[in-house]
């Protein structure tokens, strides 16, 4: 029985793996600590800014921040709604934008032209809050949904995608009698799932991040969105009280805004691993051609 060689890695492969490690330990290590000291004392998180494990173990700036819970919900509704129809009617919007964009059909180059267009240039922030304003979309999830809708880049990648399918495909499927929305949904759709995938982890992860458009389109309102309660909780954090009114010492100011920070960022790290699988593929469909 032959024993089975070990494959050599030369010097690219030693450098990219000691590069990878690397860059990995630089963004888990401020992530790990900034757990940890959400679930430290004040004083022990004065003591040690940086430990791998509590050194006085507590779940206090969690309690207190669960005590915002009517504050926590509004702003954890607002986002779903937010992210939910957001991507959903943007991937759609985009998607057939860009698989429209992969035919030909008289004034191609001019429409094509008019969107690029968009990409460099906008109405600026008090055209398009008075715009929003006159509209009546203030202070409603409408006005934030709208506003990051489409993304003009994801539409050109996703063209290029749809026009690197083999047109004999295609040509087939016609000659079976296949018409164009069947093509579409049957053929061209599945095709780019690695796309369609890897673009809507960017939407989710850009609208669960929102912060400047839901601050200037829903301020002084009673709606509310995550990044707002969490700045809210940022510039409050450190006089926090208990649920008996008296000032704790467990309470940590940098626990109580490490606490909102892990609370925010749960669920995009849950949806992430479901998606990852599709990230490498998806970034790479759709770039070799303009």
């Amino acid at each position: 029985m032959r024993k089975k060689q070990r494959k050599k890695l030369d010097g690219v492969q030693i450098i990219s793996t000691v590069l990878v490690v690397a860059f990995s330990l630089i963004v888990f290590i401020p992530f790990w600590n900034a757990v940890v000291i959400s679930l430290e004392t004040s004083a022990a998180a004065a003591k040690y800014p940086f430990s791998w494990i509590p050194m006085e173990f507590t779940l206090e700036n969690y309690a207190v921040l669960m005590a915002k819970g009517g504050a926590l919900m509004e702003a954890y509704k607002g986002t779903i709604i937010i992210t939910i129809f957001g991507v959903l009617i943007g991937m759609t919007i985009s998607v057939m934008g860009a698989y429209g964009f992969s035919r030909q059909f008289p004034g191609k180059k001019l429409f094509f032209r008019l969107m690029l267009f968009t990409m460099f240039f906008n109405g600026g922030l008090v055209p398009i809050y008075l715009q929003y304003k006159n509209m009546g979309l203030l202070n409603t999830y409408t006005a934030c949904i709208i506003i990051d809708l489409v993304s003009v880049y994801n539409v050109i990648i996703m063209k290029n995608g749809f026009e690197n399918v083999p047109m004999e495909l295609q040509e087939a499927a016609m000659i079976d009698g296949a018409q164009d929305m069947l093509i579409f949904f049957k053929i061209m759709l599945p095709l780019q799932k690695p796309l369609i995938a890897t673009f809507s982890l960017f939407a989710i992860v850009g609208y669960w991040n929102s912060w400047y458009w839901p601050m200037m389109l829903m301020s002084g309102g009673n709606k509310s969105v995550l990044q707002l309660f969490l700045r809210s909780i940022v510039n409050s954090a450190g006089s926090e009280k208990t649920a008996s009114g008296i000032a704790s010492v467990l309470i940590s100011g940098d626990g109580m805004k490490m606490a909102a920070i892990f609370m925010v960022m749960l669920p995009v790290m849950i949806v992430y691993p479901f998606l990852q699988k599709y990230f490498t593929k998806g970034i790479m469909v759709g770039a070799i051609k303009m």
